[in-house]
């Protein structure tokens, strides 16, 4: 008898302590990229560009941040993810922030066929933290006219210095070299004359 008590004493003990245990794991904390409001077109106007979720490199379609450590290996964080997929933050980003830079454009989500539209697709090849103590974006963009004729196709390369170490930092420094992009598809825009008055 005494010898059933004890036992159950033992496997209570080791229930507690591993209860204990598994309450101390800590969620991981979740970041979301700085948020740039839509702005509508400042006035009534014909001219819609249609931005499509970007497609991103497979190693970016995680729930973790990247993180490159040398000049081969990136790991995923376990304990600093993504609150949102990073693809549809990247393309509600975007269209915030064209539709400050393009203020006389209707900067819309892509879906289906737009009627008129000009479309902007992405594709991301490094959105990610450096060794050297920097965020990366990386990839190209292209811009089709009405009829899917192709009117502009151009890489973007952004490199942002942290300011300071540690995760906040770095989706700060992202969400800079976010604005960056942003700033050089509209310039291309703008200069290109893709929307001219009808």
């Amino acid at each position: 008898m005494r010898h059933r008590t004890l036992t159950l004493l033992t496997l209570l003990g080791l229930v507690l302590i591993l209860g204990g245990c598994a309450s101390s794991v800590e969620p991981p904390a979740r970041y979301t990229l700085p948020v740039a409001p839509i702005t509508p077109a400042a006035t009534a106007t014909e001219h819609t560009l249609a931005v499509r979720s970007p497609r991103l490199a497979h190693y970016l379609d995680v729930e973790g941040i990247v993180m490159q450590l040398d000049d081969i290996t990136l790991n995923a964080a376990r304990q600093h993810q993504w609150a949102e997929e990073l693809g549809r933050q990247l393309e509600r980003g975007l269209r915030g922030r064209l539709s400050r830079e393009l203020p006389l454009v209707q900067v819309v989500r892509a879906e289906g066929r737009q009627q008129g539209a000009v479309t902007l697709a992405v594709e991301v090849d490094q959105f990610q933290g450096r060794f050297d103590g920097n965020a990366v974006a990386s990839g190209q963009w292209q811009l089709r006219g009405a009829n899917n004729e192709l009117l502009a196709l151009e890489s973007f390369n952004v490199e942002t210095e942290l300011a300071q170490d540690g995760y906040p930092a770095l989706v700060r420094a992202l969400g800079q070299s976010l604005d960056e992009v942003a700033a050089e598809i509209a310039s291309d825009i703008r200069t290109g004359g893709y929307f001219t008055a009808p």
